[in-house]
């Protein structure tokens, strides 16, 4: 007797459906493509109990005649295909004929569907995949489908269903893709009979302010590419929406919602040093490439695909949100958040989140560029020098920056404490000369507690953390003075000697070649001994030992945790142990030259390891904070 047999279909529905319906959102997932591949302009979505009880997709497509109806149900039934020739030009969402058939097989299953050539809907349901009635009643145009206790003859798989906040955090997120991509049918949502959107209209920014909160839309940046073999649009979002997931990154397909992992790394790569560890950045793009040119059968949830050519896609999606990135003002606007409740009233932690967060708003038209940032900081911040005028590059290209030599910053400085502070900063000058030429005018370039810097411009003001401004102009220049072979040492007149652990000397064995490229003049002097007898022209003196030490230990650090490039990591290691500290003071020249430094660098607004650099209070904020508007 043969011991292999052939399994009845309700059998191998039932194991099909845990590759297709994996939770209640696969079922919302399936149901809504079917329904935008029907030609709706129209969708309803209804959910109970995180889907659990009941999930009902309703829409106002072209509907089915009864031979139709009785077919969809059906294993590999479809008609988006017909042959395997046909998956090359294939541009419809659903295109296997597994969906319905698997979802009926876990649930108790009811299609209404009506022809507009139709006067009554058919009316069919299933529980566990058989047939159970079939009848003629009233119905609208197009089809409804509900699906009633998902998994109720799968015990295991309904057992390992998670909470219904997890559950129904993605059935929405499967809602939000779709809608977001097909903001020319009108959607409606319900979540236990009440209605938590209806969108009317086609506008993108109305449903993504919805979706991610007020305003939301006026902060992103909008992508248009087009060339022979890829089009690409959409929006990227700016430092301050920055996620610690990557759940709202949302990459389409010919409109087709995918999850690509090359993509994510290319957009991840295009922000660079604008991320901080382990954040994502926001991203709604459409791609458009030849349906030949990619494959999205290769799972059955049609999340996956696989590119015909990935590098060539990487090659031209990459430089697009790079450019994008590079071309735009990424200073944060300190947000003003009004009081909310009496005093004393708590605070819920995802409001108080909310309130610390940094908005980012969009200046009227376009965000400004870091050249005109600067003219605006210089026009309205600095008086007039002598000398030649500072011009900064252009942001359309490389370059090498013509960096002028920080002054060495004064050491030993103590600071006022208390009111002398504030006494300090209204009344006194940062030279006497200045201000004697210039009639007593207040000068408009301040150092707050010897940490930051304020500085005046059109609209309102900048504050920039002088460490990691400084940070970024080192970090850039050692890039660059490494990469160009320029040379950048200086010989001391005392060499200095530094004996070394056993892992410091590995490391340091490691990376001598750039340190020399650096500016490191360095020579064995016995056993894991050196003699530093150069160092680069930014080495303050005195810290020569301390520094390479540190720029060692943070070297190791960073390899193991951040798995960085090697002079990327040589770069970020000298920049952070050689900036100047908080609590150092600044005379104004000094602050002068780290700004005109500052925005002479490729991304002044985050340091190397991703914090923000500099802070925008605009009038308007501080007018509203006093309640002038």
């Amino acid at each position: 007797m043969a011991k292999i047999s052939r399994l009845p279909d309700t059998v191998a529905n039932k194991i099909s459906a845990g590759e297709v319906v994996q939770r209640p959102a696969s079922v919302v997932k399936e149901l809504l493509e079917n329904a935008i591949d029907a030609g709706a302009s129209r969708i309803t979505v209804m959910i109970k109990d995180a889907g659990k009880e009941l999930i009902r997709i309703i829409d106002n497509g072209t509907g089915m005649n009864r031979e139709d109806a009785l077919l969809c149900v059906e294993r590999f039934a479809t008609s988006k295909i017909s042959g395997v020739e046909d998956l090359d030009t294939l541009m419809s969402l659903g295109f296997r004929g597994e969906a319905l058939a698997s979802i009926s097989s876990v649930s108790h299953f009811e299609l209404k569907t009506r022809q507009a050539s139709s006067p009554l809907a058919l009316k069919f349901r299933y529980e566990g995949g058989a047939l159970a009635e079939e009848s003629e009643v009233s119905g609208e145009e197009g089809t409804s489908i509900s699906v009633r206790n998902l998994f109720y003859n799968v015990p295991a798989r309904r057992k390992f269903l998670k909470s219904n906040a997890t559950e129904f955090r993605h059935i929405f997120e499967s809602v939000r893709s779709l809608s977001l991509a097909y903001a020319d049918i009108e959607w409606r949502m319900y979540n236990d009979d009440e209605e938590l959107f209806h969108f009317r209209n086609p506008d993108i920014r109305e449903r993504l302010n919805y979706y991610y909160g007020s305003d939301f839309s006026e902060g992103l940046i909008s992508i248009t590419e087009e060339n022979d073999y890829l089009s690409i649009h959409g929006f990227i979002g700016k430092p301050g929406m920055l996620k610690r997931h990557k759940a709202d990154q949302l990459f389409y397909i010919n409109r087709r919602i995918i999850q690509n992992r090359m993509l994510s790394q290319a957009l991840q790569q295009a922000y660079g040093e604008l991320l901080e560890d382990r954040q994502a950045p926001f991203a709604m793009l459409f791609l458009g490439i030849d349906p030949s040119r990619v494959d999205v059968n290769v799972h059955p949830a049609k999340l996956e695909v696989k590119f015909e050519d990935e590098r060539s896609v990487r090659n031209m999606f990459y430089p697009v949100v790079k450019r994008a990135v590079q071309l735009h003002d990424f200073s944060p606007d300190a947000s003003f958040v009004p009081d909310q409740g009496v005093q004393g009233e708590s605070i819920q932690p995802e409001d108080e989140a909310l309130n610390r967060r940094l908005m980012y708003h969009e200046r009227p038209g376009r965000m400004a560029t870091t050249a005109e940032l600067y003219t605006d900081y210089r026009q309205h911040s600095l008086p007039p020098s002598s000398g030649k005028e500072y011009s900064p590059p252009s942001r359309q290209g490389e370059f090498f920056p013509a960096y002028e030599p920080l002054e060495r910053w004064k050491k030993d400085s103590v600071e006022p404490d208390g009111d002398e502070v504030f006494t300090t900063m209204l009344q006194s000058r940062f030279h006497d000369d200045e201000s004697a030429a210039g009639g007593g005018t207040e000068p408009k370039i301040w150092q707050l507690h010897n940490k930051y810097i304020i500085c005046q411009i059109k609209n309102g003001m900048m504050i920039i953390d002088q460490h990691v401004a400084h940070e970024r102009v080192l970090y850039e220049r050692a890039l660059d003075v490494m990469n160009q072979n320029v040379p950048n040492s200086q010989q001391l007149l005392f060499p200095q000697k530094i004996e070394m652990r056993q892992w410091e000397y590995e490391v340091f064995e490691e990376i001598r070649d750039d340190l020399y490229r650096l500016g490191f003049n360095l020579r064995d002097f016995g056993s894991k001994t050196v003699m530093i007898e150069g160092i680069p022209q930014d080495v303050r003196s005195g810290t020569e030992v301390t520094i390479l030490q540190d720029m060692i230990a943070g070297y190791q650090e960073n390899a193991s945790k951040l798995k960085l490039e090697k002079r990327d990591n040589l770069a970020k290691s000298y920049s952070c142990r050689n900036a100047i500290m908080a609590g150092q003071k600044l005379s104004l020249e000094e602050m002068r030259s780290l700004i005109d430094n500052l925005f002479a660098t490729r991304v002044p607004y985050s340091c190397p390891h991703g914090r923000p650099v500099i802070i925008k209070l605009m009038l308007d904020q501080l007018d509203r904070m006093f309640g002038r508007t």
